[in-house]
C-alpha cells in the first residue's frame, strides 16, 4: 500500500474523531439546557448524559483504534 494511500486513510479517520469532540460538547451542552430548564431531574438527566458520553466515547476510540491500525499495519 502506498504511503499517500495509508496517510489519506489516517486523515479520513480523524474526521471521525473530530466529529465525536463535537458531539461529546453537544451531550454535557443538552444537559446543561435540560437541568436549566427542569431543576426536579439532574439526577436522572446526569445519567443520561454519561451514557451518551460512554457511547460517543466509544466511536471515537473506534476510530482512533482503526487509524493506529491503518498506519501500522499496512507497511
Amino acid at each position: 500500500m502506498s504511503e499517500g494511500a495509508k496517510l489519506i486513510g489516517v486523515g479520513a479517520t480523524r474526521i471521525a474523531l473530530a466529529g465525536a469532540i463535537v458531539e461529546i460538547g453537544n451531550v454535557f451542552s443538552s444537559l446543561i439546557h435540560s437541568v436549566a430548564c427542569d431543576l426536579s431531574l439532574p439526577k436522572q438527566l446526569f445519567g443520561y448524559a454519561i451514557l451518551g458520553f460512554a457511547f460517543t466515547e466509544a466511536i471515537a476510540l473506534f476510530a482512533l483504534m482503526m487509524a493506529f491500525f491503518i498506519f501500522i499495519c499496512f507497511l
